[in-house]
């Protein structure tokens, strides 16, 4: 029995030396495999350094690229006010990138994984949450002062001596609404709207609308250094008057009047010059999708002198003479009832209330 557990044990003894020879090996694989890992290591820290190098040199390429192919100088008052708001913008958070992202590739490289550095795990600290928290905090609220500031100043009350014109957008075309020698804009009247002979709703007993003027083709006449109000509402879904070239735009919204108002500084003849662009016109585009017909709303802008504008508005019929020969008003869109011999002429001396031009009874 002795000879037994003696053999037992030799053979017990045999197999722990066994094991302890595997167990050698295999930690002398694992050595191995540690060597390869911290190798991958330091050739993938190497790529990233070279990754973020070539990052920026493409960020600097697209910018030379596109530079000719963005927008002229702002061509108003308040569009050069939007770009430097977004010069401060692109700088405050363009410094930030740049810097987050150069510290991000920096501790790749220096803080990879080696033989002599392990891992330490920072879980929390009150200091840092408060600081990385608070300082962005504080730059959004200044960046977004300065942009409830400058959206302030475009749609506060126009002054005194601000031309006002309507723009209204429907489905696919801008109808733009002058004033005539009165300088007053007549009421609106939506249910009195036709495709055929009004197409605005003009409440054809108000005096004012006698002589008001409206281009269909969505041609926005404005003169340089002066004021203007814009009227801006829609006859049919929401759109959008985007003037881009004047870093300006405002929603159309179907039963309510919206308003911006803007200074142009530099005419459209001046603007050819300054893009060596003899072709070069200011546009008006719908910047919300309003249907299939979205891409075809483009209006222009003529930016011209006091003299040019009074000159082209001259030279205009009044809408109502324009669907009315023979001093007969147009009849409302709903009406069923047949037209009285040579209409219902407005009464002599009715006041208009300007605030009201656009009101829709």
């Amino acid at each position: 029995m002795s000879g037994l557990i003696t053999i037992l044990l030799i053979f017990l003894v045999f197999i722990i030396i066994y094991q302890i020879g595997k167990a050698s090996e295999y930690a002398s694989v694992m050595r191995g495999q540690e060597q390869v890992k911290f190798k991958t290591n330091r050739v993938i820290a190497w790529i990233l350094v070279a990754f973020f190098f070539l990052f920026m040199y493409s960020i600097w390429r697209f910018n030379e690229y596109f530079k000719g192919l963005l927008l002229p100088v702002a061509a108003c008052e308040n569009g050069v006010k939007y770009d430097s708001m977004f010069n401060v913008t692109v700088a405050v958070t363009g410094i930030v990138f740049f810097a987050t992202q150069a510290v991000l590739f920096w501790f790749v490289y220096r803080y990879q994984a080696t033989e002599n550095r392990k891992s330490f795990y920072f879980a929390h600290s009150n200091k840092l949450e408060l600081l990385w928290t608070t300082i962005p905090a504080i730059a959004m609220a200044i960046l977004v002062a300065i942009g409830l500031k400058n959206w302030a100043a475009v749609t506060s009350e126009a002054p005194a001596n601000a031309t006002v014109i309507e723009v209204v957008g429907k489905q696919f075309n801008w109808l733009v609404r002058y004033p005539g020698k009165d300088n007053e804009l007549g009421k609106r009247d939506f249910r009195k709207i036709s495709d055929a002979n009004n197409v605005l709703g003009l409440d054809w007993k108000d005096p004012h609308n006698m002589d008001d003027i409206i281009s269909q083709k969505g041609e926005l006449h404005l003169v340089v250094n002066k004021p203007t109000k814009l009227l801006i509402g829609s006859r049919d879904v929401i759109h959008d008057v985007g003037l881009a070239h004047f870093r300006l735009k405002m929603d159309a919204v179907p039963g309510i009047t919206t308003t911006l108002w803007l200074t142009p500084t530099i005419t459209t003849d001046s603007m050819k010059q300054i893009t060596h662009n003899p072709n070069f016109v200011y546009e008006i585009s719908c910047d919300q999708m309003c249907g299939k017909g979205h891409y075809s709303m483009r209006g222009t802008v003529i930016v011209e002198t006091q003299a040019q504008y009074d000159a082209w508005l001259a030279a205009q019929q009044s809408y109502y003479a324009e669907n009315n020969i023979g001093g007969a008003p147009a009849a409302p869109a709903a009406s069923t009832e047949a037209p009285k011999a040579g209409g219902e002429a407005p009464k002599a001396g009715t006041k208009a209330d300007s605030s009201k031009a656009v009101s829709m009874k």
